[in-house]
This record gives C-alpha cells, structure tokens and sequence, in this order.
C-alpha cells in the first residue's frame, strides 16, 4: 500500500443479452486496461457474464452451462493478471440458482458471494429464478472441479484491506448487508448491480450511495449494467460510482454507448484512522453480537501510486455555492456562541481590539451580528484601535473606517508611551527589536482591552484562528488571550472568504471597500516598524510560511491523524503548480516543529465555538501533553 492509498475501478462493458463468451472478452478487455492503469481491485455490474436482463433463459441449463464455462475461460485466461476481480454470474449451487459475485485473481477463485435481497416488485422478478443467500442450503459451491466458500458475509483481506460485496437491491434495503460487513472490519465495499434508469432515480442513487459509504466509514465502488442490455421494458444507463466516507469521487458518464473505467483510489488509513477515533462505530458490532465474517485472503498488487483522485490544496475552503453556504452556516454558529455568552454574562458591551487585520475584522463582524440578533444597539460595542511602532496608516486607517461605517463605537488608545515606560521599567533598549519589544506591545493592547471590559461590564471577544493556534503564532497572555474567542475554529485560509462574503452580501458600500481593502492587506502581526515608505514591514508569511500550506498540513494532521511522509506526498499532489518540494518540505518541519513547541498556548485557551471538523480546544477536541516531544515527526521529516 502507498500511503494507504488503494486504487479501485467499476467497469461498464459492452454486453449482448446471453452471450456469454461475447461477454467475458469484453470483461477481459477491461481487466486488462484497469491493469494498465495500476488498478488494484475492479468491480463488473450484476449477473455480467450473462447480462442481467435474460428473464426465463436463467431457467436454460444450456445458459447455465455455459456461463458456468465462460466463467471458467475468463478466470483462466486472465491468470497472468494480479488484480482481484469482482464479476457477476448466475451460478448452480445443488437444486438452488444463485445470483452470484464471484472474486478471483491470478487464476484462483477465492470466493462468491450471493445476492442476500432479491426485488420482486413492479419491474423486478428475481425470485421467479433465484434463491436468497438466506436460504441456500450449502456454504461451499463448485465451480468447474473447484470448491470455493459460498457466503454473504465474505470478507477478502489483505494487510489493511478487507473488501466486502453487496449486489444491487442490497444496498436499498434498510439495514444493508455492507452496513453489516463494515461492522465486521469491512471498509471497502464493492456493489455489482444492475439498476435501471428512471426520471429522479439517478440522483436518489447517488446520495444513497454517498450516505452508505459516510455510514459504513467506507470506500464504496457501484458498478451497473449499461448498454447492451435489453430495452424490452427498461433501459439501462451504465452508472459507474466511486465514494468514500460521503464524499462522490468520481462517477462515470450516463446512457454511454462506449465501455467504461472508473478509476479513482480510496484512503484505506484515513477510513481506519475515523473508525478508531468514532468508538461508537464498534459499539454497534458489540451490541448486534455479530459473527466476525469469514475471511478470505488475496494479495493487493504491488503498484506504483500514481493519484487520479484530486487532492484539495484547500481543504477548509469549499468552491461556488457550497463555499458561500459554507460562510453563512460559520457566522451562524459564531453569532450563536457568542450571544449564549453574552447573555449569561450579562454583558452590557463587548469590546474588540481592531488591528485594520483579517482576524480582528472576522471578530467585529461577528460581534456586530451578535448585537443585531440580540437587538443591542451597535454603539454599544466598543471597537479599540491601539496604534504602536508597526502601525501602518493603511490598516489604522481601514481600523478607523471600518468601525465607524459599522456604526460602533470608537475609541483610539496609543501603546506607544505605555511601551516606552514598561521598556525603561524593564531596562529593555528600544532599539533591540526581539521578542520582549514585540510581546510587550502585544500584551498591552490585551491589558487595555480587559480593563476597558472592565469598566464598561463588557467581554474582551478574542480575534485569533486557528492557524495561529497550531504555530503558536499569538503572544503568551497577550492575543493569545480573551474572554469569549469566536475565530478559534477558524483557520487562516478561510477567515479572508468570511470577510469578503460579508462585504460582498451584508453591509453597504462604504464598509464594503474597506472590507476589500482588508482582504487585499499583507498579514502581519504590525509589532516591527515600517518601512522607510511606511509599508508593512514584518509579513508574518515570511516568517513562518504560506499559511495555505499550514493549513494544508493541520487539516490532514488533525483531521486523519496522517503521518509527516503522507502528508508530504499529498501537498506535493496538491500545490505541484504552486511550490516545489523542498519548499514544501522546509515549511512542513517548521508546521510540525512549532506545533510541538507551543501545546502550551493551546492548553489555557478562552471559550469559543466549535465550527468544524479540526479543532484544538483543549477541553475536546486536542488533549495533548505540553511538553511532548516532535522527535519522531521531524526525523520522519528529515529522511523524506
């Protein structure tokens, strides 16, 4: 396995209704390309070898016969191909008829698995032929002169591998046998059907099949019978469908004339790292007293990983619609935690530190919709800009605008002579701009804040995100602390399209241009002075890196508990147009160095919602060690 990474594919091939022998070359054809393609494990629709429309001819022992044989040549004269196979073939099991998935590889059988539920409703009449796996009388069936284990709760394993099979009208049942098998340690499921087209059925397929995988914590690959079938009374659309755990990732064209390969890969360790971390996933198996399945082994090819799949460089961002709904749905959440707080606090105000920054505008936007929900009058929040040695006209003067066009009310309090006595206080030299000149500035604004809070019987509302919490990039006790923070779940990347939806949909002209302005405005903590043009002069970009790539790294670091090399692997997927490796990498070990570095920080964080999947509050969702040690990520990191 690479990096966990299994590449599977659905094959649509052309059929003729009962040529069995036209069929299987067709099935060969594609068993081939899929080789060519570093397919790992294909999937062939329901009853295949025959096609599945043959009605009364499964009754033929001439059919039969014969497909029993066409079986018999395609499993041998693809021997010299390592992928494990998935096709669909009525089979002979004593006086009973079968409508069966048949696995095989390297020229062996391994095991065929029955159809459990059998539709005999409307157009569906399988019952007039076939038995259900729940009542066959034997376990074993012959095939040729081999013997191979018969059952619906098969499952084929190899290292962290286990594949189960369902057919067609399964999965529409309301406990479907994959929901079943992934309780027995399934995570790939393979769906040979043969579902026919009707007006909505389509799209109901389709987030069925997502819902299952989400379910089943799965990969799941359906493979249908298309063109070639009979259209006495149905027509069928050739539906191709690759998902995993809810997310569609690739599906192949509808009502094709041409054969199909739908490739794509599944995350078998991102699947194993939910179901660890979900423990109510095992706690279904243990309370249903299920059978552990019986396993069968086959061997996964060993295949260079070239990815077809697309991997997000952005991956807390979303696209168009879903990224707009994405925005409003957040705001939802922030507006709705912080007006909890303030109504339990009995806050008269809320007071906001406005930096002319993306983090402290996100936060005073938030606040303003609080303020509007609980019907509080604007002026009533306090918006304090506190202007020191980096402050940069530009932002102090987007600071200034933007909370008056908002209608808050506005106070400015300098840092600078307060600085300049606590630095002859601690005999600090101005002139040394370290550490001390820049946390001093930091934790000054802080103590304004709380005190004006104080005055006024306010909340100090944070403003830090969460890429700022996973590099530590805060001042100890300075920014790093407030008394409600609404931006903790918010990572970097997404805080400037939250501004930018708000200019662009809630506010008016004059708080839009400045809105804008502060998306397009460098990041920068603003504790360095100037320029000799008065431009911003410390990016905090180029101190720690593309907050882009961190993002990236904590995403799949926290989201699926992936390893530095995985990582490394994906962001070069993903950014391949944008950085080149050793970028990639030197920002990598300083992602996973600093975040080591500074749990501290993490551990002693104010309230604030939850908005997503990652989070780093430490009272649920990242309880780690202050003083763990980063030695075995950044040697992983070193030997890349």
């Amino acid at each position: 396995m690479n990096y966990g990474f299994v590449k599977v594919a659905a094959a649509i091939p052309h059929v003729k209704v009962a040529d069995c022998f036209y069929n299987i070359q067709q099935i060969e054809g594609l068993m081939r390309q899929a080789s060519q393609k570093d397919v790992q494990i294909i999937a062939f629709p329901e009853l295949s070898v025959t096609s599945y429309t043959c009605m009364d001819l499964f009754s033929q022992e001439t059919l039969l016969r014969n497909a029993e044989k066409a079986l018999l040549d395609l499993v041998n004269s693809t021997a010299d191909l390592d992928l494990l196979t998935i096709v669909g073939c009525p089979l002979v099991s004593g006086s009973q008829l079968i409508n069966a998935a048949v696995a095989f590889q390297r020229g062996e059988i391994l095991g065929v698995v029955p159809k459990s539920y059998l539709p005999s409703y409307k157009e569906f009449q399988e019952e007039r032929w076939f038995t259900a796996s729940s009542h066959l009388q034997q376990s074993m069936i012959t095939i040729g002169n081999r013997e191979v284990p018969m059952d619906c709760n098969l499952i084929f394993e190899y290292d962290e591998v286990r594949a189960g099979i369902e057919i067609c009208e399964d999965l529409w049942v309301p406990i479907p046998p994959s929901s079943e098998l992934a309780m027995q340690g399934a995570n790939l499921i393979f769906n040979l059907s043969a579902s026919n087209e009707l007006i909505g059925k389509h799209a109901y397929l389709r987030s069925l099949i997502c819902q299952q995988s989400a379910r089943c914590i799965a990969g799941y690959v359906y493979a249908s019978a298309g063109f070639g079938e009979s259209s006495t009374d149905l027509v069928f659309a050739g539906n191709g469908i690759i998902a995993e755990n809810g997310t569609l990732l690739k599906e192949s064209e509808r009502f094709s004339m041409e054969e199909q390969l739908i490739v794509s890969e599944i995350d078998i360790r991102n699947l194993q790292n939910d179901r660890r971390i979900n423990t109510s996933f095992t706690q279904g198996y243990l309370n249903h007293n299920m059978d552990n399945g019986i396993v069968v082994s086959f061997s996964l090819p060993n295949r260079t990983l070239n990815l077809t799949r697309e991997i997000d460089p952005h991956p807390f961002t979303p696209s168009g619609e879903a990224l707009k709904e994405r925005c409003e749905e957040i705001f939802h959440i922030q507006v709705a935690g912080l007006a909890k707080r303030i109504l339990h606090a009995h806050a008269e105000t809320a007071v906001v530190g406005i930096s002319g920054g993306l983090d402290s505008t996100l936060a005073l936007l938030v606040t303003v919709m609080t303020f509007d929900a609980l019907k509080i009058p604007r002026e009533k929040i306090i918006g304090i800009t506190m202007p020191g040695f980096g402050t940069t006209d530009r932002t102090y003067t987007n600071a200034c605008d933007l909370i008056r066009s908002l209608g808050v009310t506005l106070r400015e309090i300098s840092i600078k002579e307060a600085c300049v006595q606590h630095f002859k206080d601690i005999n600090h030299d101005i002139r040394i701009h370290d550490v001390t000149y820049e946390n001093s500035q930091a934790r000054e604004r802080t103590q304004l804040l709380m005190d004006v809070a104080n005055q006024e019987n306010g909340l100090v509302i944070g403003t830090g995100d969460l890429s700022e919490l996973a590099l530590g990039w805060a001042t100890y006790n300075g920014d790093h602390m407030s008394m409600y923070g609404v931006n903790g779940s918010i990572p970097k990347t997404l805080v400037k399209y939250l501004v930018e939806w708000v200019a662009n949909n809630k506010v008016d002209e004059a708080s839009r241009t400045t809105l804008l302005d502060i998306v397009d405005t460098p990041i920068s903590p603003e504790l360095i002075p100037a320029d000799e043009h008065g431009n911003i002069k410390q990016k905090t970009e180029d101190l720690v890196g593309p907050y882009e790539l961190h993002d990236f790294f904590l995403y799949h670091f926290l989201r699926f508990g992936a390893s530095p090399a995985k990582i490394y692997f994906l962001a070069k997927q993903a950014f391949k147009e944008t950085y080149d490796d050793a970028t990639i990498k030197k920002w990598l070990h300083t992602f996973f160095r600093r975040f080591f570095q500074q749990q501290f920080k993490r551990s002693c964080l104010p309230d604030g919602p939850k908005v997503g999947s990652v989070s780093l509050s430490p009272r649920g969702d990242w309880r780690m060690p202050s003083d763990a040690m980063a030695t075995l990520w950044l040697e992983e990191i070193a030997g890349l």
